[in-house]
């Protein structure tokens, strides 16, 4: 059993995939368990909400007020309209009205859900508590939720169980469980990474449907590269950060309309900021496999499907995404990719491994050099943490994810020079990252409380 590229590869809005579309699945899940639950339907009256840890020390940065709301109200993060939701959350704050499931008026607004950000939940850093209520506000149906890091969401129960069974509920051979295994499964069936990860996602989905699957994840991609490359003003939270993006972009058109190989790293690292300005605005994008390093993996394979020369794009993106969710699994099952359980190397230099070893595989390279190429990427990545000022996925997230994308393309062509022969395996840097992220102090992992975001001071620049 194990996770699937579509597991890692999601369509959200922003700007954190664990604090905003996690935590609406989750409020989701719970209004239509407590409607379709015959002994606590009939007897609903009202809701209450408690958010844990990190989930409620970033609670207003990242957006996981108005995400619950939109959930309660039966949204799906995929589909929403993250402007008109968010304008629904606001009237429900000045007059109520919140409408769980969309069919029961609720007297909850956001400023009533409780917040606790000093109190840790056991089971992980990111948790919340719904309860249902009759008419005395006495407790219909309690249920605890974790949002484990990409928007997935685990039951308290499921929270000792191994991510991979709880992902891929009845699937069959897992096909590989670590990196080790992933290069002898492909060196004994002489087959590619991308190959490999085939083999397992046909336990979901036939061949057809895993090509327009990833073919989908690509446009949405594109789309979130092209929105932020033409929206120009400033990014919400109070920060004052101005979207760069779209004037970069308007100067190195006309500079390079050719997109010459001498800027490729340029227009990579565009490609990254306008992903990640798109993501702090609340857009739409794709975790990949985290919504706070959502740039990291487009821009990477905008720059394989750009500058590669003699292939199909399409053909590109299809193998470079299964390269990706083969990496991105191994992560996810053995060690986490939650700014709020390892710090930000889970996030960027997660997907950073992710890129880098898709890129080498796109480039021709051979397993050993892809898994050697995810391994360069993260041993740079060891200590990350994740300390966004303001509580906002701006300062230092959007540049982090520019300056993680030009690192992958240098560690895929790293590994390609290489022989295979390397001191440091891609299992031992997982669990190395695991280790680091267990050690590191709970003020660096998305909590607001430690990093640039206590000693961060705004700097005003001079008139010239």
């Amino acid at each position: 059993m194990s996770i699937s590229t579509f597991d890692l590869f999601t369509v959200g809005i922003g700007p954190s995939s664990s604090h905003t579309v996690g935590p609406m699945r989750a409020a989701a899940r719970f209004a239509r368990e407590a409607f379709e639950n015959p002994a606590v339907g009939p007897r609903l009256v009202d809701v209450a909400v408690h958010l844990y840890g990190s989930l409620a020390a970033t609670a207003h940065g990242h957006g996981t007020l108005d995400a619950v709301v939109m959930g309660l109200e039966g949204a799906d993060p995929e589909t929403v309209d993250p402007v008109i939701g968010r304008e629904r959350v606001a009237r429900i704050e000045q007059q109520g009205g919140l409408l769980l499931d969309g069919r029961l008026e609720v007297t909850l607004r956001p400023s009533g859900i409780v917040l606790h950000p000093l109190t840790v939940l056991p089971q992980h850093p990111n948790g919340m508590t719904f309860i249902a209520l009759d008419a005395d506000g006495q407790e219909l149906l309690r249920r605890s939720m974790f949002s484990v890091g990409g928007g997935f969401i685990l039951e308290e129960a499921d929270m000792e169980r191994p991510l991979a069974e709880v992902a891929s509920e009845g699937a069959g051979d897992s096909v590989f469980t670590t990196g080790d295994e992933l290069l002898r499964v492909c060196e004994d069936r002489g087959i590619s990474v991308s190959e490999a990860m085939l083999q397992r996602e046909r336990q979901w989905r036939s061949d057809e449907e895993i090509r327009a699957g990833a073919l989908r994840i690509w446009r949405a991609m594109r789309e979130s590269i092209e929105r932020g490359t033409s929206t120009h003003g400033t990014l919400p939270g109070g920060l004052d950060v101005s979207r760069r993006a779209a004037s970069w972009h308007e100067s190195l058109s006309a500079e390079d309309p050719a997109r010459l190989p001498m800027n490729s790293f340029e227009w990579v690292s565009l490609a990254a900021l306008a992903v990640n300005e798109e993501n702090a605005a609340g857009g739409r994008v794709v975790t990949a496999p985290t919504n706070g390093a959502a740039g990291i993996i487009p821009a990477v394979l905008f720059f394989a499907t750009t500058y590669i020369e003699g292939v199909d794009p399409d053909e590109v993106a299809v193998r470079f995404l299964l390269t990706a969710g083969a990496i991105g699994s191994l992560y996810k099952e053995h060690a986490s990719i939650s700014g709020a359980e390892v710090g930000c190397q889970g996030e960027v230099g997660s997907a950073c491994s992710m890129a880098a070893a898709a890129l080498c595989e796109a480039m021709g390279g051979k397993p050993f050099q892809v898994e050697n190429a995810a391994e360069i990427a993260m041993e740079h990545n060891l200590g990350l943490t994740c300390d966004p000022v303001g509580g906002l996925v701006q300062v230092p997230c959007i540049e982090r994810n520019a300056m993680a994308a030009v690192k992958a393309i240098t560690a895929a062509r790293f590994a390609l020079r290489g022989t295979g022969q390397h001191v440091v395996s891609l299992d031992t840097v997982i669990e190395t990252m695991r280790q680091t992220g267990r050690d590191m102090n709970e003020r660096y992992k998305e909590t607001a409380m430690g990093g640039l975001a206590v000693t961060a001071v705004p700097v005003s620049v001079p008139d010239c």
